[in-house]
């Protein structure tokens, strides 16, 4: 017999390696030596209060054995000699999309612009030290897109778009921990993702599929509303019938391309900020009601925080516990922050972005003349005075938050986790009124909730702007571009994914309308 049951343990009794047992013979009044297993099946922190709980949803069984192997299984076929499809992109959209086609009986063949994990590592180390970006290798472009480096936190609200529990099986199949089925905000970590995702590469190619790295599209052969061939950087032309295009936010020449052939684009709302980096012992303090050394049982603590500031959403965005500060500019002349934990989330700083909602029809008028691309150029200006502050390398210009809200300079910065180095500017007079005057009144706001978040021992840094695409490219009820009849726009690029699992769903799904009539 199994039986599902919610049980609250102290952080007390979490301690106890026996708790979960006694626990559950308690609540079902059996004996508990007739408890031959417990799957924990949820796992969440409820920190409200002073007293910690740990919520569990366990699956109890009684006088039964636990199932050694999970529900799911995954049907790869020998898909080498199968009709093609081909990805663009080898990001999360662009990689479940290949894997799906295998499940499905057909061959993907993936162009990814930059290098495979490993390589990458070179690159990123040249972005950190050097300061020079490879416009086809950096945090952003490459194999695993921008969450292979930048987290890997599997928090999804897209519940409604597929089956997210089949997206946790297939990361956990490739090599990531059974933790991230069970914990209500999952992550993988950093360090532990670049193995996953070399993982899903070799079943890619295992199964007869194809992965091409440093290979860039960089033009559509389009006949009669329909591409006929790919053509490559190096001059070939590759002859194709399906096409998905997983190739991220980021990938800004796809857009250019895309309106200078004339191929129907839509400007799209999206949010623009900057990265606050406290120490994590501040956050720990605040969250776990603790004099900053939390026990440890306990994650290093995060935040979820929005405001409405004149009629705009102010919000964190992408909260990196225990995490680094890294430099996510996807060509020289542009300074980009983004964040990442590494899995056990140890590092001394927390960090997290806090953005303005920006508004495709209302805030852009001064950009107009660029039309559906105006949120695209806004953001390259945000990045380029970036770049300019912080002494035009990848150094990023920055601010105590207390002097940011005060508008005055900052005589020194706090340490940091953000190698390339800090350079203090006046970011509350350099931030567009739009953004900069609504993040002011936020942190404001932020400091009424959280006590001790609004502290001169915080830093804010610039830019955060790549929270999503500015920029849509729409599709209709087939997944299908509405005007070029075999190309599936994908994932965040596409305007139709906002992370890891989401943009994974999204590139089964594309896979699976790919096929229709093959």
């Amino acid at each position: 017999m199994v039986k599902e049951i919610q049980l609250r343990i102290s952080l007390k009794d979490e301690e106890r390696s026996d708790i979960l047992i006694i626990k559950s013979a308690h609540a079902l009044d059996i004996d508990k030596k007739d408890v031959t297993g417990i799957k924990v099946l949820r796992k969440s922190i409820d920190a409200r209060k002073p007293k910690i709980i740990f919520n569990y949803k366990v699956a109890v069984y009684i006088r039964e054995a636990l199932p050694k192997t999970s529900e799911y299984t995954f049907d790869y076929k020998d898909v080498s000699k199968a009709k093609p499809i081909h990805i663009i992109g080898f990001g999360p959209a662009g990689m479940y999309a290949a894997l799906r086609c295998i499940e499905l009986g057909y061959k993907p063949i993936v162009l990814e612009r930059g290098k495979n994990v490993q390589d990458r590592r070179r690159d990123l180390k040249a972005i950190n030290q050097e300061h020079f970006v490879n416009e086809d290798s950096n945090y952003c472009f490459g194999e695993g897109g921008a969450g292979t480096y930048s987290d890997g936190k599997l928090y999804t609200r897209s519940l409604k778009r597929g089956d997210v529990r089949r997206i946790f099986e297939n990361l956990v199949f490739h090599g990531a921990t059974d933790q991230i089925l069970v914990d209500a905000h999952p992550h993988i970590g950093t360090n532990k993702l670049p193995k996953v995702v070399q993982n899903i590469r070799e079943t890619i190619l295992n199964y007869g599929g194809e992965v091409h790295f440093e290979t860039r599209v960089t033009d559509f052969i389009i006949k009669t509303n329909k591409i006929q061939a790919l053509q490559l950087q190096n001059g070939e032309e590759i002859a194709v019938n399906r096409v998905i295009l997983a190739t991220g936010h980021s990938a800004r020449d796809i857009f250019y391309l895309l309106h200078k052939k004339n191929i129907a684009l839509e400007a799209k709302s999206f949010a623009m900020g900057v990265r606050v980096e406290h120490p994590q012992h501040i956050i720990d303090s605040i969250q776990y009601h603790c004099d900053g050394k939390r026990n440890e049982l306990l994650p290093a603590a995060s935040y979820s925080l929005v405001s409405q500031v004149n009629n705009r959403g102010v919000y964190s965005f992408c909260m990196c516990p225990g995490g680094f500060i890294v430099p996510a500019a996807t060509a020289n002349g542009e300074v980009v922050v983004n964040g990442m934990s590494p899995s056990k989330r140890n590092n001394l700083y927390a960090n997290s972005g806090i953005v303005v909602e920006i508004n495709a029809e209302a805030d852009l008028h001064k950009y107009e003349k660029f039309g559906v691309l105006k949120g695209l150029e806004y953001q390259k200006n945000l990045e380029k005075l970036a770049f300019t502050a912080g002494g035009r390398s990848q150094v990023a210009p920055a601010q105590r938050l207390t002097d940011f809200v005060e508008g005055k300079l900052s005589d020194d910065l706090n340490p940091t986790s953000y190698q390339p180095g800090l350079k203090s500017a006046p970011l509350h007079s350099l931030l567009p009124k739009l953004i900069g005057s609504r993040l002011r009144k936020g942190f404001q706001s932020f400091g009424q909730k959280m006590k001790g978040y609004y502290t001169a021992e915080a830093n804010i840094v610039g830019v955060e702007s790549r929270t999503s695409s500015p920029v849509c490219i729409p599709r209709n009820e087939q997944l299908k571009h509405p005007e070029v009849s075999n190309l599936f726009p994908c994932g965040e690029g596409g305007g139709y994914a906002g992370g890891i699992v989401s943009a994974a769903m999204d590139g089964e799904r594309c896979a699976e309308a790919a096929i229709v009539g093959l």
